[in-house]
């Protein structure tokens, strides 16, 4: 559930001594009239010990103000859709789907922040981490009392967001490698709802219609 909370976040850069300091400026560049995106990402856990877990691979999709689906295909299946008021989260193997409100906190993910740039100073501290692997770092420290990360750090290559690292509480360590963005996508109607499957449990409780805003244009 906490990463759930948390999602509501290639190539090489040229000339390292100009990356050490412009990573909030790529991220604003790049977030410049974006309304939506859409992509895939692969994501790998390292816990506290050091130990990594398997990659796992999908597709996500994001629009404004507060909805997103992240959908991962493998090496299992798990769907997280967030409707604007609710967030659906879909297990086939388990045939469960658990649903809760979606709070405030949720939508202050740091991914959220590339299609609300006013998140970022008003959600987050936001420093530049300087250059490492070919990419411009900017970490984000939540504002929040009890944060569900301690920090999260996003890497820009010229064009885009290349990858997202965040340690949680535990010590846990992710990181996402994002490819295929595309800007303002027309994505279906239907990308940020969901149904429950007829015969799988639904456990949670949450309210009956999404809470959705237009998007300005």
């Amino acid at each position: 559930m906490r990463f759930a909370a948390l999602l509501l976040a290639a190539l090489a850069v040229p000339g390292a001594a100009n990356a050490a300091a412009d990573a909030r400026a790529r991220m604003e560049t790049f977030s410049s009239s974006l309304h939506s995106v859409s992509g895939r990402f692969s994501q790998t856990v390292t816990d506290a010990s050091g130990r990594r877990g398997d990659e796992s691979q999908g597709t996500f999709a994001l629009q404004s103000p507060r909805q997103f689906r992240w959908q991962t295909d493998a090496p299992y299946q798990q769907t997280i859709v967030a409707d604007g008021a609710r967030v659906w989260i879909y297990e086939p193997d388990l045939e469960q789907v658990s649903v809760r409100r979606q709070s405030d906190a949720e939508a202050q993910s740091p991914l959220t922040v590339l299609t609300d740039l006013s998140q970022l100073d008003r959600d987050f501290d936001a420093k530049e981490a300087g250059e490492r692997d070919g990419l411009a770092w900017l970490r984000l420290t939540s504002k929040a009392t009890d944060p569900d990360f301690e920090y999260a750090d996003l890497g820009f290559d010229e064009a885009v967001l290349a990858r997202m690292q965040f340690r949680d509480q535990l010590g846990n360590l992710t990181e996402i490698r994002f490819s295929e963005w595309k800007r303002n996508p027309p994505l279906a109607a239907d990308t940020f709802r969901f149904t429950p499957p007829d015969g799988v449990d639904v456990v949670g409780d949450a309210p009956a219609e999404p809470d959705v805003y237009p998007i300005e244009p």
